[in-house]
């Protein structure tokens, strides 16, 4: 991937809506695993209309994580950028301005758990940060930037 140099760091705003039109992509991707669970349990024999016991529960939240987790974090590794990102004009970049590893989009990805864990405020930190970092992108040495427009004629 070559160098590209961004000046403009993503804004709070435009984060959210990007987080907004990709959740319209997990909610489908969130209903195919939950027909995948429900189609394993009928053939399991259980009766899915009962409630699974906690062990399942467990296994089936960890599913429901890992789904989306690897949603994010292929999209990141493969350009940097979710198909809401990609609206807004984002993009995920190291510090060097390069692409993502693997291991960087994973830590990406915990950590923005944990940024909007605690009531939004790692993402909030963006606001009070001179750069328009969030908590998440600071631990993961991670950058969200805003593309340039596509002139197209």
């Amino acid at each position: 991937m070559e160098t590209i140099e961004f000046k403009k760091s993503a804004n709070l705003f435009r984060r959210l809506m990007a987080m907004l039109y990709d959740s319209f992509l997990l909610v489908g991707i969130i209903f195919a695993f939950g027909v995948i669970v429900l189609l394993l349990r009928r053939l399991a024999g259980e009766d899915t209309m009962q409630a699974p016991s906690n062990l399942l529960q467990g296994i089936i939240m960890l599913g429901t994580w890992l789904s989306c987790a690897i949603f994010y974090v292929w999209c990141w590794h493969r350009n940097g950028q979710t198909l809401g990102m990609k609206s807004w004009r984002l993009q995920i970049l190291n510090q060097d301005q390069e692409g993502l590893s693997w291991r960087k989009c994973w830590l990406r990805y915990f950590f923005a758990h944990i940024s909007l864990g605690f009531l939004g405020i790692g993402y909030l930190w963006c606001i009070i940060d001179k750069e328009n970092r969030c908590l998440h992108d600071i631990y993961s040495r991670t950058r969200a930037v805003v593309t340039p427009k596509n002139n197209i004629s």
